[in-house]
């Protein structure tokens, strides 16, 4: 063979090894370092499995049962709890009232709170800073005191709502909104909203304010109008925004409870009901755990599945910038 052939075959060997890459090999002090930062994370880890996925797990596995204070040795009992779920025309009610309280605050919380946005960060940055700051300060109230303070508002004698509709002539539209079940889950809804819809405003206003301006000026040059510049930039640009207040917004509705204790604890007969409140009426007031758990396990089937498919969604939607 010729020292043309051998270097040729040398080449290839060293380009063979280049392409494979140099083998690395670990430094025991990097694998120690890196068992060290592990240890720094095991407390984390053990309170989230103690205190999150245990109890979870527990609850699953309790669904399954019959059982109660006055009874402390479970029944098993299989699906026996998920049927009577099915079957029980409040559970159907709760659901409903649950979605639509989703519904609802999607619209405000997240499409009117990126149009409220949008506005401030566009036209009126100058006062931003004054109108962020009232706008955020019902989110500041706690929920149990924003249900107190609209119970009194709703309150058919005296409550401020009716006499503004006196006021204004329009006495025959008075009533007792949290009173009657055919107002009293949309007056909890109501309330909830104005006391949420700051703090979605003004995540999305941080979320704006990252946006360059260049960008809104590049169209102002190509005469994109106002809506134009809201719904190709403003919105693709915070889409993560979005996904997260929409994963936040769903499970909240979902897990409704304080506003709809303080203001009618379910009623009148049952109408203003959500799943939290019904859990609660079938755990501690008819002293029916198994029935509870189950309503709990379905709670968290619905918020886990709407959050992988919306996380989902917007992963395969997502826009680089």
């Amino acid at each position: 063979m010729s020292n043309v052939d051998a270097a040729e075959g040398t080449a290839a060997q060293l380009s063979g090894r280049a392409g494979r890459g140099p083998v690395a090999r670990r430094s025991p002090h990097r694998a120690i370092r890196g068992w060290r930062a592990f240890i720094w994370v095991i407390p984390g880890l053990l309170l989230i499995a103690v205190f999150v996925y245990y109890p979870l797990l527990k609850n699953i596995y309790l669904s399954f049962f019959q059982w109660s204070v006055f009874q402390p040795t479970p029944k098993f009992v299989g699906g026996v709890n998920y049927a009577q779920a099915a079957a029980d025309p409040i559970f159907w009610r709760s659901l409903f009232n649950n979605v639509a309280y989703a519904v609802v605050s999607l619209v405000f919380q997240v499409v009117g709170a990126l149009a409220l946005a949008a506005l401030v960060e566009t036209y009126v940055r100058r006062y931003g800073g004054i109108l962020r700051a009232i706008y955020f300060i019902p989110s500041a109230i706690s929920l149990t005191v924003a249900g107190l303070l609209f119970y009194f508002i709703y309150q058919p004698q005296t409550g401020l709502l009716n006499e503004f509709l006196r006021i204004l002539g329009l006495g025959q539209f008075a009533q007792a909104w949290v009173g009657q079940e055919s107002t009293a889950i949309w007056g909890i809804i109501v309330m909830s909203q104005w006391q949420s819809f700051g703090y979605t405003t003004l995540l999305y206003s941080v979320a704006i304010q990252r946006i360059p301006r260049e960008l809104y000026d590049a169209a102002d040059i190509d005469g994109v109008g106002p809506l134009g510049r809201i719904w190709h930039i403003t919105t693709p640009l915070v889409r993560e925004m979005s996904t997260l207040l929409i994963i936040v917004t769903v499970t909240g509705a979902f897990q409704v409870f304080n506003e709809v204790m303080v203001m009618t604890a379910g009623g009148p007969n049952n109408s203003s009901q959500v799943l939290g409140t019904w859990l609660y009426h079938a755990g501690f007031i008819n002293n029916e755990f198994g029935y509870a758990a189950a309503i709990a396990t379905v709670v968290f089937l619905i918020t886990t599945l709407l959050a992988v498919g919306q996380l989902w969604v917007s992963r395969r939607r997502r826009v680089e910038w």
